[in-house]
């Protein structure tokens, strides 16, 4: 018999004559033994390697039953054989463990060797396997309920010596005797970390593939149940979720599966209504049922409290005249109405959610993310107010200074919002409060989790790093002004109220949300962040007394001096 590498060179160069021959006419090929080639790609050269690199991986091996070609209904080509299944295994599972670091050959790799394993001819129950690879190849003869077994080197439907995954499949996959149901685990080389560039660790580097031939098996009714066997101790920061390979934008998706488990469970299941490949991702945890509903709580009565403290502010700033009068009043007014649209769009949003009306939590969306979009405007401007006190000093006048704030201030936002709706018009609608929990409560904001990303937590990332430097330039500030002086307790709390005051107008407490990962740490944001608006009401209200105290000061001052001497 011919070794695979022999196979391999013959199918090569034939491939290279037809390339030349034909000039990559779409759709002709050729076969030797185990594998077609078709020479529907562009070649670079006539190099073997170079060939071998574009063309082996779009290969379908072949034996004895024809279908198809893809793309070209009038070619022909013949189904695998079980050996031709076992040799693919065997060279995926090489590359697989050969490879230094995950790229996007492993989605393509994966991909070739589930339509293999699905051309593959059998007619009864077939288990292979192949290094970290294990597959089973069933041939139903009627839709039936099926339980498969299955350990680093064993898969069949009765119980195997330390089974890791037990599928559940249902009646209604509709799997009839022209199927085949394939299962096939891949248990990763631990040498390579985290598997096709996961956003977290994927749990004992397991991927079990689920799928049936000549079938396109999405929105089952009953679910397919993957279980997982927990031998290796989670921590308490962190928590399952199950996720399937999207090879269309070769990422990690959630849609459709449900993560059943429960803190010091035993196992972990998988509930999905469609087949392709499952894995289990380690995330950071969520809070639990108890403390969801606490935090919820919390941000209802802490943002009512902001609202009623702000709008307390604005009637404030528009009853005295020297609030109006002064520039920095003026710029703290507009982060004060920034938040209370943020509050006034936020506060209703789950409610809304809840209706049945998608053009009103369209405009809800869309005008949580404009308002919050510009509170996070105006904490930037805030800064950079603030660097213009303290570090210019002189030399700060600045033509419509106030007028060119409020086109960057609001005008920004509506520039990014206007691009994501050009970009994506369903950007829009219905999103869960928990990714993680597809089902749970939905608020309406961007659904579009990269615009979602780059729109709001990139903003949120370049203002608070911005105004944390800010932050620091202004404390540094505060010490050079104290060196030399006499400091007494009144003094020392004043300062701090002061830096604390100055703190909450550049929304340094949002920064609190990428440290979050413990529980007690999400418990600190939601308080922090849900008070911001009632913190600025008591900012304001302090510097309305200590304007008010000042004043006194000069009329009491003024007063003595012209008062007749006796």
């Amino acid at each position: 018999m011919e070794s695979y590498q022999q196979h391999k060179q013959m199918t090569l160069l034939a491939a290279i004559v037809q390339s030349l021959a034909i000039k990559q006419k779409v759709g002709l090929f050729c076969c030797h033994k185990h594998y077609c080639v078709f020479p529907a790609v562009q070649f670079h050269g006539n190099n073997i390697s170079e060939v071998y690199n574009t063309v082996v991986w779009g290969v379908v091996c072949c034996t004895s039953t024809t279908r198809t070609v893809p793309g070209n209904t009038s070619a022909k080509i013949k189904k695998c054989s079980t050996k031709d299944a076992e040799i693919f295994m065997g060279e995926v599972n090489t590359r697989l463990t050969n490879r230094k670091s995950q790229s996007s050959q492993d989605w393509k790799d994966i991909g070739e060797l589930e339509k293999v394993l699905e051309s593959t001819n059998v007619t009864s129950t077939t288990s292979i396997s192949s290094g970290h690879l294990v597959a089973l190849l069933h041939q139903a003869k009627s839709p039936t309920r099926l339980t498969i077994y299955a350990n680093n080197s064993e898969v069949y439907f009765e119980t195997v010596p330390n089974t890791k995954v037990l599928v559940h499949l249902p009646k209604d996959l509709g799997a009839g005797p022209n199927n085949t149901i394939v299962f096939c685990m891949i248990t990763w080389p631990e040498t390579n970390g985290t598997v096709l560039g996961a956003q977290g660790l994927l749990y004992e580097n397991i991927l079990v593939g689920l799928s049936v031939s000549g079938k396109n098996v999405s929105g089952l009714q009953e679910r397919v149940n993957i279980t997982m066997n927990v031998t290796t101790p989670i921590n308490e920061t962190h928590e399952p979720r199950c996720v399937f390979l999207n090879f269309s934008t070769q990422n990690y998706g959630s849609e459709g599966c449900q993560t059943l488990w429960e803190r010091n469970q035993t196992y972990i299941t998988c509930s999905c209504d469609h087949l392709t490949y499952f894995g289990v991702l380690m995330v950071n945890s969520s809070p639990s049922p108890s403390d969801q509903k606490i935090l919820s709580y919390i941000t209802l009565i802490g943002c009512s409290l902001s609202l009623f403290g702000l709008s307390i502010t604005v009637l404030l700033f528009i009853t005295h005249k020297k609030f109006r009068a002064d520039v920095s009043m003026k710029v703290h007014i507009s982060l004060v109405f920034a938040l209370i649209l943020l509050n006034v769009h936020f506060l209703p949003s789950e409610m809304v959610a809840a209706l049945s009306s998608n053009s009103l939590c369209v405009y809800m969306a869309l005008a949580l993310h404009y308002s919050l979009l510009a509170t996070f405007s105006w904490m930037a401007l805030e800064g950079f107010h603030l660097y213009l006190l303290l570090v210019r000093v002189f030399n700060i006048y600045i033509r419509r200074y106030l007028l060119k704030l409020s086109v960057v201030g609001w005008g920004v936002p509506a520039v990014i919002v206007s691009l994501v709706v050009i970009i994506d018009r369903t950007a829009y609608g219905y999103t869960p409060v928990d990714s993680r929990n597809p089902n749970g409560t939905a608020i309406c904001y961007v659904t579009n989790t990269t615009m979602m990303m780059v729109t709001t937590m990139g903003m949120i990332g370049l203002v608070f790093i911005f105004n944390v430097i800010m932050l620091g330039v202004t404390v540094r500030r505060f010490i050079s002004l104290r060196q030399g002086q006499e400091t007494n307790c009144s003094r020392v709390k004043q300062d701090i109220f002061s830096l604390l005051g100055i703190a909450t107008l550049l929304g340094i407490t949002w920064g609190v949300g990428f440290f979050s990962i413990t529980t007690a740490g999400q418990y600190v944001f939601c308080i922090l962040n849900s008070l911001q608006g009632f913190f600025i009401f008591l900012w304001f209200v302090m510097s309305l007394r200590k304007m008010q105290k000042s004043a006194a000061e000069v009329s009491n001052a003024t007063q003595s001096t012209t008062e007749p001497k006796n």
